[in-house]
């Protein structure tokens, strides 16, 4: 994976940019470049030539992102604040050949846009990049309460060693390096765990590919519109039973794995064609090594049930979540001793497949 964000230090107006990503942001997203002006406003700065220093930067980045992307021209005509973020996310998939087009944005959020994808020669005809904003990279909005127990990953999705201590510092001053490293375990995180319940069967898009700030999956959808969220759906009553069985079933899928979702909502859960596909999962908690791990839980179930009590069904939400976690908690040393020599053997099993 590309490490030049890490030695990336442009200079411009006096203003240091620890990545290409906060300079596109704060040249072409009209929100941050607002509050830049009135920054620069407050403290009497003199506009025009920081204005010819940084246009002279951009222009810069902009011609080296050209010479690298070479014909990846895409369907898809982005904003002028994403086009440089966009390119520079996707180029990794381009260059490995597996993307050849960006074709719509079929989701776009705080933290991150998703855009239906033309696939390469080795994918699905149709794929998804979920491309996480360029704001990603300093403001992870109360992650401290998820992060509670999991290890910081690394961009391989390795464990970061607790004696590196550059990173461990940086983490802890949360300097833009930390901010950066935090980003990617984030990341890595949500790929891991796309990953690895994918491979026991649960009902997640297939993870395809990670970049430095971005993530290849399955697509769900057709080429001209994506699956629906849940909380877009009307649904009759044996419909609304039987996907609400196969949520729970997953959400006890994953606590299983010692895990859960951590934002689970019907604004989490796609819908086509009959089935549910669950999403977004940067959030993931660890249900064994966090202290609020079963508030969590209780949170996902009660959110998951509101949406269903609104299609007809009587839920008892705390309840529900309570059973769960009894269920979880009083496991055979033995159950969890299986659980965690399968979990081992497939990172075991992954390390020898790369």
């Amino acid at each position: 994976m590309n490490n030049s964000l890490q030695s990336l230090n442009h200079n411009a107006n006096n203003r240091t940019y620890h990545n290409r990503y906060e300079l596109y942001e704060q040249m072409y997203d009209p929100d941050v470049a607002e509050a830049e002006r009135s920054s620069l406003d407050a403290k009497n700065a003199r506009p025009k030539p920081k204005k010819k220093a940084e246009k002279s930067v951009v222009a810069e980045l902009s011609n080296e992102a050209d010479a690298r992307d070479g014909v990846f021209v895409t369907t898809y005509k982005p904003a002028r604040f994403e086009e440089a973020w966009l390119r520079d996310s996707l180029r990794p998939f381009y260059e490995m050949d597996l993307v050849n087009d960006v074709l719509a944005i079929v989701k776009g959020g705080k933290e991150a846009n998703v855009y239906r994808c033309l696939g390469g020669p080795s994918t699905p005809e149709l794929v998804a990049a979920k491309v996480y904003r360029p704001r990603q990279f300093r403001n992870l909005s109360n992650d401290g309460m998820y992060r509670e127990g999991r290890e910081t990953l690394a961009s391989d999705g390795k464990v970061v060693k607790k004696n590196d201590h550059r990173i461990m510092r940086a983490l802890g001053k949360k300097s833009s390096f930390g901010t950066q490293v935090a980003h990617t375990s984030w990341l890595m995180y949500e790929f891991n765990t796309l990953k690895h319940l994918h491979q026991s069967g649960a009902a997640v898009p297939e993870p395809i590919a990670v970049a430095e700030n971005a993530i290849l999956m399955g697509y769900i959808g057709n080429r001209h519109i994506a699956a629906p969220t849940l909380h877009e759906v009307s649904l009759d009553y044996p419909a609304a039973r039987r996907l609400f069985d196969q949520i729970i079933h997953n959400i006890e899928t994953m606590l299983n794995a010692n895990w859960i979702h951590g934002d689970l909502s019907a604004y989490n859960i796609l819908y086509w064609e009959g089935e549910i596909t669950l999403i977004d999962f940067p959030q993931v908690t660890n249900a064994v090594g966090n202290s609020n791990a079963r508030f969590i839980l209780t949170r996902d179930v009660q959110r998951v049930c509101d949406y269903f009590t609104l299609q007809g069904l009587t839920l008892n939400a705390r309840g529900l979540a309570d059973h769960l976690w009894q269920r979880f908690e009083t496991r055979s040393e033995n159950e969890v001793q299986a659980d965690l020599s399968r979990t081992l053997a497939k990172f075991a099993k992954d390390e020898e497949d790369e």
